[in-house]
């Protein structure tokens, strides 16, 4: 008798150092994704992606809150302060998490408050200019740009997004005066007419005018070429070794959740990204698949915080460019 209690104090006291193993049967209610942007966003579809794949190996309603606003703060607000049960979690894009609160400040620290799962999917951006301007290397733009310092002009899908981040780090490390002209998302309209020369876009937006010509992509923003244009070079190769400025779409929960859950939900992350009509979908979408465990997505944060809050600092960038 002394024996089995001895056995049930001692298995008490592992449920008690490790919660997850008290959640062998989760998810046993309904599990919401929070999204910080509105439906139909970039965010918003992929994550969408991810609740439909888990409720259906789950066997239960995983649905996604919209709750945008403040650039994707509220949203991770929202998660930082939610119960830490496996029951909440977030897909977001990098930039909530890692350039928003150095560029407004945000009432969370995401290497304190958040606890990573995985950044699934990477998208590049691409920067292009207008068929009349002649540039058609980085270099030839860069020699333009200071030949006309503040005369050429740069759109971004608004102030403090990736893309924004990007050309102000391309900016300053070649040395040349452009002008950011922010818009809301993805308007090319103006870049089209050749009313701003330059921009620079995610991969999934810029996919259909590059392809078919309507602007001329010069080079793309990370460290390898993409997978969908693989001619283009990369700003890396194109005289600014170790330049990479992407975006990341993943996974994250309440600090404090259970690191049982925490593996549970990125194996069946893992699961989504192997399947191949889900990535034909997504490099349709102009994205790469990546599924980093949590220490190196973490790792990726705490770099990326120091990194673009060194820029923004720099640059002068405010949230009201």
């Amino acid at each position: 008798m002394n024996a089995i209690r001895g056995i049930v104090a001692a298995f008490a006291v592992l449920l008690a150092a490790d919660p997850g193993l008290a959640q062998t049967k989760y998810p046993e209610k309904p599990v919401r994704i929070i999204v910080g942007f509105t439906a139909g966003s970039a965010t918003d579809i992929t994550g969408r992606i991810f609740a439909q794949k888990f409720s259906e190996a789950w066997g239960v309603p995983v649905t996604v809150e919209n709750i945008p606003g403040s650039s994707g703060a509220i949203g991770v607000d929202r998660v930082a302060k939610a119960e830490p049960d496996g029951y909440t979690l977030m897909w977001t894009g990098n930039g909530a998490v890692t350039i928003v609160p150095s560029l407004q400040g945000a009432p969370y620290d995401p290497a304190r408050d958040l606890a990573p799962i995985t950044a699934a999917l990477v998208m590049p951006s691409i920067l292009a200019v207008h068929n009349d301007l002649p540039a058609k290397t980085l270099q030839e733009l860069i020699a333009l740009a200071k030949k006309e310092p503040g005369k050429l002009t740069y759109a971004t899908p608004g102030v403090g997004t990736p893309q924004h981040i990007a050309g102000e780090l391309l900016k300053r490390l070649a040395g040349i005066d452009i002008v950011h002209v922010p818009y809301r998302g993805a308007q090319l309209t103006d870049v089209l007419g050749g009313r701003v020369p330059i921009t620079l876009q995610n991969v999934g937006a810029m996919l259909p005018v590059v392809r078919e010509g309507k602007l001329r992509g010069v080079a793309v923003t990370s460290l390898k070429r993409s997978q969908q244009l693989p001619d283009l070079p990369t700003i890396a190769e194109s005289g600014f070794p170790g330049f990479e400025a992407i975006s990341w779409f993943g996974l994250l929960a309440p600090a404090g959740t259970p690191q049982a859950i925490i593996a549970k939900v990125r194996e069946e992350a893992l699961k989504v990204l192997a399947d191949a009509k889900t990535r034909e979908r997504f490099d349709q979408l102009g994205l790469e698949t990546v599924g980093n465990t949590p220490a190196e997505m973490a790792a990726s944060i705490k770099s990326d915080l120091e990194k673009w809050a060194k820029l923004i600092k720099e640059a002068g960038i405010k949230a009201s460019n």
